[in-house]
């Protein structure tokens, strides 16, 4: 009896322990699809510092802000 008990323990430890892991897994890739954002937009307001008032550069860099925009 005291076999079967240590048995059913020991799932329900690893069960647990392995749906921790998972929900660990989705915020790391959540933290990392928050950071590339950030850089994406860090690298929109540089474009368009230096671009200045030149048309053309500011349309070049809305790439930067639709990629992050992507990753809403």
């Amino acid at each position: 009896m005291r076999l079967i008990q240590f048995f059913l323990l020991t799932t329900a430890v690893l069960v647990l322990m392995s749906c921790s892991s998972s929900q660990d897994k989705a915020y790391k890739a959540q933290e990392n699809v928050h950071n590339e954002r950030l850089a994406l937009i860090d690298k929109y307001q540089k474009c368009l510092k230096s671009a200045g008032e030149d048309h053309e550069k500011i349309e070049a860099c809305d790439q930067y802000l639709k990629s992050a925009e992507a990753l809403k």
